[in-house]
């Protein structure tokens, strides 16, 4: 207890230097919080965007000899064809189930006079999609029955469309936009939450009914099967027994429906953030060694400043092991308390930045305990020399220094 006292005594006596000596230890630790808080951040928005909704499972069609891994297969592509009836009737009949969407993608851009939002993900989506999805509304309506009745050529996008096009999402309503050579009227603009980056910046999305895509497409073939599970629990089971029952009533013999495993997906994406939060992580950590040098030559030159300190306490009777142990628990006392300011920095900056990112970041506790741990240890190591060397030090020698 007196090596703690002696440690914040000579800490409160040099303030101004002891936060200097602290400051590599500060920014190091810092770093790599906030490098571990937003890679976490990212890796939880990216297995999000890969399971996608817990209550949606997905099945696709995979010919025989294609030994497709579900995590890699392109479920956006058309699938065999497929009749609607099929699928409701596997929704019927399939235990845990109580509904089905299907949807047709393209990449487009969206014109209005000119203003052109290029790389939009236009979806023609069937309507339980809208049920599924629980598209929040920021203005305007969603897709109609009459919209898929009449072949309506209406349209809902989401807000990064909607800003690009318009003052504000108001203004979006009832606007004639182009799509390639046909025109969509805006009904409805939409939130999405799960925005992506492409080679133009953000990707806007769109939904379109898919009766109407299909048709100016001249084709009715089913790019994605889906379905709303009610039973989220066992969803798992649950796709595989709609897959069988797909496979069965298409009766086809060159290939057979499964349902889209993530679980490879998942493993590679934790696989990939986990390296590269390590990677980046280990060149931020290299700061932290900078403060340790910082925190060695401070220690030495404490020890010569209070070399006959030194010498009178060995003369007073205190031992090569109480010396060391003082000075180190004084080098150890510099690098936590540097380390729990850069913690609480971190933890206080993490969450804003994520914000502006749209990520949810935060400070783990096993990233909070081990970087103190780890500051601690800078401490003892880079301690270690300028304790050896006060320890070493002849009293006598020590009472004659001036």
């Amino acid at each position: 207890m007196e090596n703690w006292k002696f440690a914040l005594s000579s800490i409160r006596s040099h303030k101004m230097r002891s936060f200097l000596t602290m400051l590599g230890i500060i920014i190091g630790v810092a770093a790599v919080v906030l490098i571990m808080g937003l890679g976490n951040g990212m890796r939880q928005s990216v297995t999000d965007s890969v399971t996608g909704d817990k209550d949606t499972v997905q099945v696709y069609y995979e010919a025989k000899g294609e030994e497709l891994d579900p995590a890699y297969a392109d479920l956006s592509q058309p699938t065999k064809p497929v009749k609607e009836v099929w699928l409701e009737q596997v929704a019927r009949q399939t235990p845990g189930i109580d509904s089905y969407f299907v949807t047709n993608s393209l990449t487009s851009s969206i014109s209005l006079q000119k203003k052109t939002v290029k790389n939009v993900n236009i979806t023609g989506a069937s309507q339980g999609y809208f049920k599924a999805k629980k598209l929040e509304m920021l203005t305007g309506r969603s897709l109609q029955d009459n919209d898929y009745k009449n072949f309506s050529r209406v349209i809902v996008i989401d807000q990064m469309v909607a800003k690009k096009l318009f003052e504000t999402n108001g203004d979006a309503l009832n606007q004639v936009v182009t799509i390639g050579n046909n025109d969509y009227r805006v009904i409805g603009v939409y939130k999405n939450k799960d925005t992506a980056i492409g080679a133009y910046g953000e990707i806007g999305t769109a939904l379109v009914a898919n009766t109407q895509l299909a048709a100016e497409n001249n084709t009715d073939a089913i790019g994605q099967i889906f379905f709303h599970v009610t039973d989220v629990k066992n969803s798992s089971s649950v796709a595989k027994d709609a897959a069988k029952r797909l496979t069965q009533l298409a009766q086809d013999d060159n290939g057979e429906y499964k349902a889209a495993d993530m679980s490879s997906a998942l493993d590679q994406v934790n696989t990939i953030f986990g390296t590269i939060t390590t990677v980046v992580g280990a060149i931020a950590g290299i700061s932290l060694l900078v403060g340790g040098i910082g925190v060695m030559n401070i220690m030495l030159v404490s020890v010569t400043e209070r070399t006959r300190e030194i010498g009178l306490r060995k003369a007073l009777g205190a031992t090569r092991r109480k010396i060391l142990t003082q000075f180190l628990i004084e080098s150890m006392v510099l690098t936590i308390l540097g380390g729990l300011i850069g913690l609480g920095f971190a933890a206080l900056v993490v969450g804003p930045i994520g914000n502006t990112m749209d990520l949810k970041a935060t400070v783990s506790l096993g990233v909070a305990m081990g970087s103190i741990a780890f500051s601690a240890a800078v401490g003892i190591i880079f301690g270690l020399l300028p304790a050896n060397k006060a320890s070493k030090l002849d009293p006598i020698e020590a009472l004659r220094y001036d």
